[in-house]
C-alpha cells in the first residue's frame, strides 16, 4: 500500500512543503496551524520537533525552536497534541527534527506512537545512512516510515546514488552548504547543482529545502525538482501576523489553482 507521501509525489504538479517547529509560536497552535496550510493549498507539512542543540538550523528555526522549548513542547506533548490530526488532516505530515529526542524516546516507541497518529515519514538529518540501514531501517519500515536522507552540494554521486537506492519517498536537496534561512534569489551555482542531480535520473524526485522564501524561489527551485520545502520565511511571517498571515503568505508562494 502506498504511503501518503507517495502518493502526493505521484500527482502532476509541483509540491509546496511548509516546516515550522512544533509549539511556536504559541504552545498550543501545532494542530490548527496544520489545518490552516492544508486549507490554504499546501502539499506536505514538516513538524519540526525542537532540540536544545539545533546546529544545522539557520537563526529564524533555532529562535522559533528555543521559544518552543521554552513554551513546554516536548516529545510526548507533540504526540498528544497529533492523536487526533488524522480527523481533519489528510495530507502527508512529516516530523523532521534530530536523532537524539528519537534515541531519548526509544526509536521503535517512537516510530509506534509516529504510526498510531498517522505520520507518514521522518527527517533525522544526523541519522547516518549506515547507521539507519544497519540498525533501524527494519523499525522504520515496520511501522509504515518513510525516512527522508538530505543531500547538499557537496554530496558526491557515488553517495547521492546510494541515498537513492535507500530511499522510499524523495530526496531532501540541500539548495547550498550553509544553514537553513530565508534568501531573496538563488545563484548560478544552486541552478547548476539543481541541473547536475536532474542529469543523474534518479528514481526518487527530489524536493528543495533551505534558501526558499517566495514565489521567485519556489519556481526556480522547481524547475527541475518536484517541490520545495519553505521553513525559515514562514516562521518569520508567523513571528511577525501569527496565524491569521497564512492564508496571505501561501497566495504569494503558490497561488491556489
Amino acid at each position: 500500500m502506498k504511503n501518503r507521501i507517495q502518493k502526493k509525489l505521484g500527482e502532476d504538479k509541483k509540491l509546496l512543503s511548509i516546516y515550522f517547529s512544533a509549539g511556536y509560536p504559541n504552545l498550543n497552535d501545532t494542530v490548527s496551524i496544520i489545518q490552516d496550510l492544508e486549507k490554504n493549498g499546501v502539499d506536505m507539512i514538516e513538524i519540526g520537533l525542537p532540540f536544545s542543540d539545533p546546529l544545522a538550523d539557520g537563526p529564524t528555526i533555532q529562535k522559533s525552536s528555543t521559544i518552543a522549548l521554552k513554551n513546554g513542547m516536548g516529545t510526548e506533548l507533540l504526540f498528544n497534541q497529533l492523536k487526533e490530526i488524522r480527523k481533519t488532516v489528510s495530507i502527508p505530515l512529516i516530523v523532521m527534527g534530530y536523532f537524539n529526542p528519537v534515541l531519548q524516546y526509544g526509536v521503535e516507541n517512537f516510530c509506534k506512537k509516529c504510526h498510531e497518529i498517522g505520520i507518514d515519514g521522518l527527517i533525522l538529518p544526523d541519522l547516518p545512512l549506515d547507521v539507519y540501514k544497519e540498525e533501524y531501517e527494519t523499525i522504520f519500515k515496520k511501522y509504515g516510515l518513510i525516512n527522508i536522507f538530505l543531500i547538499t552540494p557537496q554530496t558526491s554521486e557515488s553517495r547521492i546514488s546510494q541515498i537513492d537506492d535507500a530511499s522510499e519517498g524523495f530526496i531532501y536537496m540541500v539548495s547550498s552548504a550553509s544553514t537553513t534561512g530565508a534568501k531573496q534569489g538563488l545563484g548560478e551555482e544552486q541552478e547548476a547543482y539543481f541541473e547536475r542531480i536532474a542529469r543523474m535520473n534518479l528514481k526518487n524526485p527530489q524536493i528543495v529545502g533551505f534558501g526558499i522564501s517566495n514565489a521567485r524561489t519556489f519556481k526556480q527551485a522547481t524547475k527541475t525538482a518536484k517541490g520545495a520545502i519553505i521553513g525559515s520565511a514562514f516562521i518569520k511571517m508567523l513571528s511577525k501576523k501569527g496565524k491569521i498571515g497564512i492564508s496571505e503568505f501561501i497566495k504569494t508562494i503558490k497561488p491556489l489553482s
